[in-house]
């Protein structure tokens, strides 16, 4: 891990500077580094994904506690020096990429290289201290540029490719809206995907001076633990999505002025009444006040009004 001098020294020798654009502010408070890591538990069983990894400040550590780690990073001046600080790290695959393919999907190239460390783990089958562990679970660890936050951890939670947890720094007002609950303001499309897929808790609060350039609002450090069971109840995500678009595209209005904005592949609107009627549902609601688990069970309604 590298301190705040290190990372201007770094810098400076590269004769660049933190692009703000790309929301670059480092983590250089070691401790909160540390807590974030232990949080993770990583053992070498787990892959480790790590979005923005600067300097590869973090990498490192990673890279001591996971079987693999596929750290990306958009910035073609940062990547080297990533790559430069896990020089002779086998389980380290530093990848110059954009995270995000488009708004609507992962980097496909960051998915499969994540797989491929899932196939190689699962067929090594790592030990610690004598006993066994589990293998390929996929972590994200990563204090997240702020830009992609949100589509990373919405895509991560999602699938197809799907994290098993995550770990991260965010802006505290995304920490907010991860957690909040329905007729909350910041209460949205994450809050309901990763609250339908498995719990969520804010860690710590975060000053702007733990960060290198200070950013300038607080920040949070979040745990996310997929849920299984949660995840079984989703009969189909792309539905689920179709249908949290459909109401959250227009969260102001009440659910049954949203129907008058149902896609065709979602039936119609008369449809959409009887299940909210089947669901007791009052249709003069907004899409803020539904639970996840509401939204949950009219994305089964409706797939399951189709056969």
């Amino acid at each position: 891990m590298q301190t705040k001098h290190q990372i201007q020294e770094l810098l400076s020798s590269a004769g660049v500077s933190p692009n703000r654009r790309l929301g670059q502010h480092f983590l250089v408070d070691l401790n909160l580094m540390r807590l974030l890591l232990d949080a993770a538990q990583l053992s070498r069983g787990d892959v480790a994904l790590e979005v923005g990894c600067g300097t590869g400040s973090l990498t490192q550590a990673l890279a001591e506690r996971a079987g693999a780690v596929v750290a990306v990073e958009i910035d073609r001046t940062l990547a080297p020096m990533a790559e430069s600080q896990v020089a002779g790290w086998e389980n380290v695959q530093i990848m110059h990429a954009d995270i995000l393919s488009g708004k609507g999907t992962l980097n496909p190239e960051v998915v499969e290289a994540l797989e491929q460390a899932r196939t190689r783990l699962q067929s090594t089958g790592p030990t610690e201290r004598g006993r066994e562990v589990s293998l390929g679970r996929l972590l994200l660890v990563s204090n997240l540029p702020y830009d992609v936050a949100s589509p990373v951890m919405i895509h991560l939670a999602k699938g197809p490719l799907v994290a098993d947890a995550m770990f991260v720094t965010v802006q505290k007002e995304v920490a907010e809206r991860m957690t909040a609950g329905p007729g909350r303001r910041d209460y949205g499309t994450l809050s309901i995907f990763l609250q339908a897929t498995g719990e969520v808790e804010i860690l710590r609060v975060l000053k702007p001076s733990v960060f290198w350039p200070p950013p300038s609002v607080d920040s949070a450090l979040v745990r996310f633990v997929h849920d299984e069971h949660k995840s079984r109840q989703i009969q189909d995500i792309g539905i689920l999505s179709d249908v949290v678009a459909l109401f959250m595209g227009h969260r102001r209005k009440m659910l049954r002025a949203c129907l008058k904005s149902v896609p065709p592949h979602l039936g119609d609107s008369d449809l959409w009444l009887k299940i909210l009627e089947q669901y007791a549902v009052d249709p003069t609601l907004r899409p803020g006040d539904l639970t996840p688990s509401q939204y949950v069970d009219l994305a089964n309604a409706w797939h399951h009004s189709r056969r």
